[in-house]
C-alpha cells in the first residue's frame, strides 16, 4: 500500500514533467528562454508540498524527469537502464526540493526570500558539479550551456565558467517564483531585483570586457564525410574531400573522431597518402584512429600528420559513458548484456596536453586537441589554455545518435568552451555537427548532421599567454556554491532541532514560537504567552 500511495500522487507526476521542461531550452529545439523560466513550475510544485519529506520526494521526481528528458537518446545504448540512471541521479534533486519548500513557503519574508535567491542557485550548481565527475559519467545538459547562442550571456562563462551561467539562470527562475508567490511589496521588490540582476549580469559582463586582439589568423578546414558503409570508404571520403582544399590554402585540416579505422603505424600505404595530402595542400592533417593496445584493448588517438610523418598525438582521456566504458562496471556491467553498451572498457590517456602544429608559413601553432565527449568538461580545455594553446580542437563522431538531439547539443558545448577559455574552438565531426566559434563564443560556421563536405573558417588567435578570469581563478563558483549549500543544510538542521525542542518553530512564525514555548506552563502563563 505504501508503494501504491507513492505512485498515486498526481503532483509527483507533475514534478516529473516539470523536470523535463528546461530540457527544451537545449538544442535541437533551442527554446533558450526556457532556461530563464522553465524551472518556475517545478519550484512552485516543490514549494506547495505539505511537508519537507514530500518536498524531497517531489524534488527526486523532478530530478528524474530532467535526466529522462536529457538523456533519452541513450536508449539505443543502455535500454531500460536509462530509468535506473534517472532514478539514481534524480536523487540529487531532493535537497533542492527541501530548500525550495523551506525558503519559499508562506509567509514569505524578506530574509528567507534573499536566502532563496542564493541557496537555490547554489544547490543547483552544486548538483551539476557533483554529477560532472567522470566516475559518475561526466557532465551533460548543464543548464548554462542552453544559452550557447547568446554571446552576451556567455560572457559570464569567461568570468566563472558555465557554472556562473547556471547560477544566473536558476536565480532568475527563483526571482520569477517569488514574484508569483509574494504578497508584500518588500518581497516582490526582492524577487524583481533578483530576476533583473540575473538577467543583466551577462550583458553587463559582455559590455565591461573587451575581446583580446588577435595576434594572427589561421585558416582551418573541417572535414565531415558523413555516414559511410565501411571504414575504408570513410577514409577515402575524407581524403577525397580534403584533396579539394589545395586552392583554399588552409593552415590545418581536421578530420572527425574515428576517421581512420586502423592503426596508421601498421598501414604505411595510408600514412603515405595522408603525408602526400599534407604536402599537396601545405597543411598538416589532424586525423583520429582507434588504436590497438597490448592485450587487445583499444584507445582513441588523435594524430597530427605532416609531409614528414606523425608530428604529434593525443590519447582520449575522458571516455564516453556506456559507449566506451560502463561507469562502475562491477555493479552495472550487466547493462552490456541487454543493450549496445560497451562490452569492454577502452583505455584512457594520461590527460590534456598541447599538440604542436605549424601553420603553412612554418610558425608554431599550439593546439589543445580533445576528443568527442571531452568537450563537456570545462577543466580540460582550461588546462590546454593554461598550457598556452591558441586554438582548441575537438574531434567527434556522434554516429550512434544521428536522429536525436545529441549532435546539436554536442556542438553547442564548443561555444561555451570558447567563451570560458577566450580561445576560438572548432569541432570536426565525422557525421555531424561540425562547428566553429570565435574567442567569445560567437558562431562562425555550422554543418549539420544531414550535410557532407568541408567547412573552411578563418580564425583570429589570441596571444598564448591570454587568460580569462575563469582561466585564472578556476572553479571558484562551484566551490562557493558547495560551501553555501553545506551552510544552508547545517542551518536547516539546527533549526529543525530547535523546533523539535520547542524553542523555534520550523516555519519561523513568532506567534507559534510563543505558543510552543508555553507548553508545560501554568494556564495563566499560557494565556499570557498567546497575547
Amino acid at each position: 500500500m505504501a508503494v501504491w500511495r507513492a505512485f498515486a500522487q498526481p503532483l509527483r507526476y507533475a514534478a516529473l514533467g516539470a523536470g523535463a521542461l528546461p530540457i527544451l531550452a537545449f538544442p535541437q529545439l533551442n527554446l533558450e528562454f526556457l532556461g530563464w523560466c522553465g524551472l518556475v513550475p517545478g519550484i512552485l510544485i516543490l514549494r506547495g508540498a505539505p511537508s519537507a519529506r514530500e518536498a524531497a520526494v517531489r524534488g527526486w521526481w523532478l530530478g528524474a524527469g530532467f535526466f529522462l528528458a536529457a538523456l533519452y537518446w541513450l536508449v539505443p545504448n543502455i535500454g531500460p537502464a536509462l530509468l535506473l540512471i534517472a532514478v539514481v541521479f534524480g536523487a540529487l534533486g531532493t535537497g533542492f526540493g527541501v530548500a525550495a519548500w523551506a525558503l519559499l513557503r508562506a509567509p514569505l519574508r524578506p530574509a528567507r526570500t534573499l536566502a532563496a535567491l542564493i541557496v537555490l542557485p547554489s544547490y543547483w550548481v552544486f548538483t551539476e558539479w557533483a554529477r560532472s565527475w567522470q566516475g559518475f559519467g561526466g557532465p551533460w545538459d548543464v543548464l548554462g550551456t542552453s544559452q550557447w547562442q547568446h554571446p552576451a550571456v556567455l560572457a559570464l562563462a569567461a568570468v566563472g565558467g558555465v557554472w556562473l551561467i547556471s547560477f544566473a539562470l536558476v536565480a532568475a527562475n527563483t526571482g520569477i517564483a517569488i514574484l508569483l508567490l509574494a504578497r508584500g511589496t518588500a518581497v516582490r521588490a526582492i524577487g524583481a531585483a533578483g530576476f533583473a540582476v540575473a538577467l543583466a549580469a551577462g550583458p553587463a559582463a559582455f559590455a565591461l570586457s573587451a575581446a583580446v586582439p588577435a595576434v594572427r589568423h589561421v585558416t582551418v578546414a573541417l572535414v565531415q564525410p558523413g555516414i559511410t558503409n565501411s571504414e575504408s570508404h570513410r577514409v577515402d571520403a575524407s581524403l577525397e574531400l580534403s584533396a579539394r582544399l589545395r586552392g583554399a590554402r588552409p593552415d590545418l585540416i581536421v578530420w572527425g573522431e574515428s576517421s581512420v579505422g586502423t592503426d596508421i603505424d601498421r598501414d604505411p600505404v595510408l600514412l603515405r597518402q595522408i603525408r602526400r595530402l599534407a604536402a599537396d595542400t601545405g597543411a598538416q592533417v589532424l586525423v583520429n584512429q582507434d588504436a590497438s593496445r597490448p592485450g587487445g584493448a583499444r584507445s582513441k588517438v588523435a594524430l597530427l600528420i605532416g609531409r614528414r610523418g606523425v608530428a604529434g598525438s593525443y590519447t582520449k582521456t575522458r571516455l564516453v559513458p556506456f559507449g566506451e566504458y560502463i561507469p562502475l562496471r562491477g555493479a552495472f556491467g550487466w547493462i552490456a548484456r541487454i543493450s549496445q553498451a560497451a562490452s569492454s572498457n577502452m583505455v584512457p590517456g594520461d590527460g590534456a596536453h598541447l599538440v604542436w602544429a605549424t601553420d603553412r608559413l612554418g610558425r608554431p601553432l599550439p593546439l589543445g586537441v580533445l576528443i568527442c565527449f571531452e568537450s563537456a568538461f570545462p577543466d580540460m580545455s582550461r588546462v590546454d589554455a593554461d598550457l598556452g594553446a591558441q586554438l582548441i580542437v575537438y574531434q567527434t563522431s556522434d554516429s550512434t545518435f544521428q536522429r536525436s538531439w545529441a549532435p546539436a547539443q554536442h556542438a553547442s558545448l564548443s561555444a561555451v568552451r570558447a567563451a570560458e577559455t577566450g580561445r576560438p574552438v572548432v569541432q570536426a565531426a565525422l557525421t555531424g555537427d561540425t562547428a566553429a566559434f570565435d574567442a567569445r563564443g560567437r558562431q562562425l560556421a555550422l554543418m549539420s548532421a544531414q550535410q557532407r563536405g568541408v567547412t573552411v573558417v578563418r580564425l583570429g588567435l589570441p596571444p598564448a599567454a591570454a587568460r580569462t578570469p575563469y582561466d585564472q581563478l578556476g572553479d571558484y563558483v562551484p566551490w562557493t556554491a558547495t560551501a553555501i549549500t553545506a551552510l544552508a543544510a547545517i542551518t536547516g538542521f539546527l533549526m529543525v532541532r530547535r523546533a523539535r525542542g520547542g524553542r523555534v518553530p520550523w516555519d519561523g512564525n513568532p506567534r507559534r514560537a510563543r505558543s510552543v514555548s508555553t507548553v508545560g506552563a501554568s494556564p495563566g502563563n499560557c494565556r499570557e504567552g498567546q497575547h
